[in-house]
Parts: structure tokens; C-alpha cells; sequence
């Protein structure tokens, strides 16, 4: 069994250890102030919008326009949505995947489960 004897390797070893420790610490509260105070709360609202080949619908956070979707995704064909119901529909599928912090991408699959005339 060893015994070391001298007292000022455990202090210094304690003493690097705490700052390490507290400067860490230090720097998780900064990232983490930062975080929430930079999150400004998201304020999402959908509208329906005339085209000239039928429907679309716009998705704006705190008045601004974030998507603007003019014709049906996915699909090959460039083609508006034939009713505003249709639009809006999609539009919500979008704006609950925004507010869940998901891709907001549409797929041929919800476009189908959405009953959406493609």
C-alpha cells in the first residue's frame, strides 16, 4: 500500500478539477440563456390565396411570409389546388409540422391520405 504524503497534489488536483468543473458550468447557463432568449415565440397563421389556375395557401410567422405555395408539391405536374379546402387542408398539414419543429415537406403519401385530386 502507498501512502502519499504530500497534501498539495490532492488540492491542486481538487482545485483544477472544480474550475474545470465551474467553467463548464458557466458556459452550459451562457448557451443555455442564449437558447431561450434568442427562441422568440412563434406566432404561425395560414391563409388561403387565389391563383390564376385555382388555389394556394401561405403560412406567415409574426407577419412574415415563410412558405408560399402557389401549386400542389411532390407532384410533376405544375398545377394549383382545384378548391380552397384543398389548399387549406395541406396548409394545415404544413403548419402542424412547423409548429412541431418537423420538416414541413409534403409527400406524395399525405397528399393521398388528404384526399387531394392530383
Amino acid at each position: 500500500m502507498t501512502i502519499n504524503s504530500n497534501p498539495k497534489f490532492f488540492r491542486t488536483t481538487i482545485r483544477k478539477n472544480f474550475l474545470l468543473n465551474t467553467t463548464k458550468k458557466y458556459f452550459l447557463l451562457i448557451v443555455f440563456l442564449t437558447f431561450f432568449s434568442c427562441n422568440s415565440p412563434q406566432d404561425f397563421s395560414l391563409e388561403s390565396i387565389k391563383t390564376p389556375s385555382g388555389w394556394g395557401y401561405v403560412i406567415k410567422n409574426n407577419d412574415k411570409i415563410i412558405i408560399k405555395q402557389s401549386i400542389i408539391p411532390v407532384i410533376q405536374n405544375i398545377k394549383s389546388f382545384e378548391s380552397e379546402t384543398e389548399a387549406l387542408k395541406v396548409g394545415n398539414l404544413v403548419l402542424d409540422k412547423l409548429k412541431q419543429q418537423t420538416s414541413p415537406t409534403i409527400t406524395k403519401k399525405d397528399l393521398i391520405l388528404l384526399s387531394i385530386r392530383i
